[in-house]
């Protein structure tokens, strides 16, 4: 349920590290890290080396996304492409510049230093900033530009039945206002968001027909987005432990639900990216260190992420694409694609460590194959669904996911009876020294009502 079921246009490179860098500003932070500048947008970052991605930052209390990659990363960003969900600043810009890299691509909607304010008057602040970011850019080696491309057709609407084909698809702006995606990524009027064009420098996307196919290319990017997200729960649903007979360290904790289901997005967005005919899986792995970093990931810093693919420089169509349901066995993909989660540890940023919890996030569950080296590696946690759990199919099976020990397995499963009761019979012994006997039968029958709801 987490992933697409059959084959379908892929979203491009370029337009699946755009959505990341978006998704990435949307990263959970605690309310105390919130930064209380109302002129200073948090932001995403994708920093992509040879078209596979080394880190995914956000704007945190301290420093900003683009400040948090120069930290880890340092001079190792040369020759890297950065994906900013807005114009950095020119604090950000400069160091980056400095650092050597090829490319730097923003979203053109309003850029980090908000040009957009209640009195509909662009601050000094922001102009100033606009201008320093003008002549950066018009001096700098690094090519800094606007990288948007049209969907591939068909693949909004592919991107929405597969999403609703999830057994808890639900729209996110219903459960959660602020993360009304179109009200955060696109400017509200035509007339505003040529003025901030003019502004960043990008006159040229002001004339029509360019500044309509601009609009309409980001406005589609938004609803995929959207569409993806909604694929993956939020109320009613959540990703819990399966209870096993083996004894984990109990300092090896998981991660909060608004967080497993932020990485479980990244790597429904990378599933887009498959060259499975069929199936389009997505893996991304997580670290959590032993100190809080400054950006907006807090401890977690990324390892590694990927989808399933063929081996990395062949042709479409070198190798066999068919599933179990050819009956010739030669002509059937399983020995040739490469797993997400066997490309997630591959092109991994960092080694694993022990003494780290260590999270993969997987679209659909793990097959045998890959749950060897799940464990060699040194995964501590796994987020995935039940898809295809305990089932045999011949040349790819699902067994070993239920008896692997030492692991913490969380299943995205819909909050039931099972979960509800505990608390059922705290509130109800609370009720009994504070509630009427009349509303408190009542307000018993109500929540176990809600219990059993399927």
């Amino acid at each position: 349920p987490l992933m697409h079921k059959r084959h379908g246009p892929r979203l491009s490179k370029v337009n699946v590290f755009t959505l990341l860098s978006l998704w990435m500003e949307s990263f959970p932070r605690q309310r105390s890290e919130q930064d209380d500048d109302s002129q200073l947008h948090g932001m995403g970052l994708v920093v992509v080396r040879e078209s596979k991605v080394v880190g995914l930052y956000c704007s945190g209390a301290e420093l900003h996304a683009g400040q948090a990659a120069i930290i880890q990363h340092g001079a190792r960003l040369a020759d890297c492409q950065l994906y900013f969900s807005r114009r950095p600043c020119a604090t950000c810009l400069k160091m980056i510049i400095n650092a050597g890299v090829s490319q730097i691509s923003f979203w053109p909607g309003d850029p980090e230093i908000s040009m957009l304010n209640p009195a509909h008057s662009i601050s000094e602040e922001a102009l100033l900033d606009a201008v320093a970011t003008e002549k950066l850019k018009s001096n700098s080696r690094p090519h800094i530009c606007v990288l948007l491309q049209p969907l591939a057709p068909g693949l909004a609407q592919f991107v929405t039945e597969t999403s609703r084909d999830c057994d808890f698809m639900e729209r996110i702006t219903d459960d959660d206002p602020e993360q009304n995606t179109q009200e955060k990524f696109l400017v509200g009027t035509s007339q505003q968001h040529q003025e901030i064009l003019k502004h960043m420098g990008l006159e040229n996307f002001c004339v029509e027909p360019y500044f309509s196919s601009l609009r309409n290319n980001m406005r589609e990017l938004v609803e995929v987005l959207a569409a993806v997200a909604a694929g993956v729960p939020q109320q009613h649903y959540g990703f819990y432990r399966e209870h096993s007979s083996s004894s984990l360290p109990p300092c090896r904790e998981e991660v909060p639900q608004e967080v497993a289901r932020h990485c479980m997005i990244q790597a429904r967005l990378l599933a887009y990216r498959t060259e499975d005919p069929k199936v389009g899986v997505g893996a991304v792995i997580w670290a959590k260190g032993q100190s809080a970093g400054c950006n907006g990931t807090g401890q977690l810093y990324l390892v590694g992420c990927g989808y399933n693919a063929y081996p990395a420089g062949s042709q479409y169509a070198e190798y066999p694409q068919m599933d179990n349901k050819q009956e010739d066995r030669q002509r059937r993909k399983y020995r040739y694609i490469v797993h997400a989660e066997q490309n997630a540890l591959t092109f991994r940023t960092r080694d694993i460590k022990p003494e780290e919890p260590t999270m993969l996030f997987v679209t659909k569950c793990p097959c045998d194959e890959c749950i060897r080296l799940i464990r060699g590696a040194g995964i501590t946690h796994i987020y995935t669904s039940d898809q295809d759990r305990d089932k045999d199919k011949g040349d790819i099976s699902y067994l070993r996911f239920s008896s692997l020990k030492n692991i913490s397995k969380f299943i995205v499963s819909r909050l039931c009876a099972s979960f509800l009761f505990p608390l059922v019979s705290v509130l109800y012994s609370i009720s009994v020294y504070i509630t009427p006997s009349a509303v408190k039968s009542r307000l018993l029958k109500e929540v176990i009502s809600s219990a059993n709801v399927q």
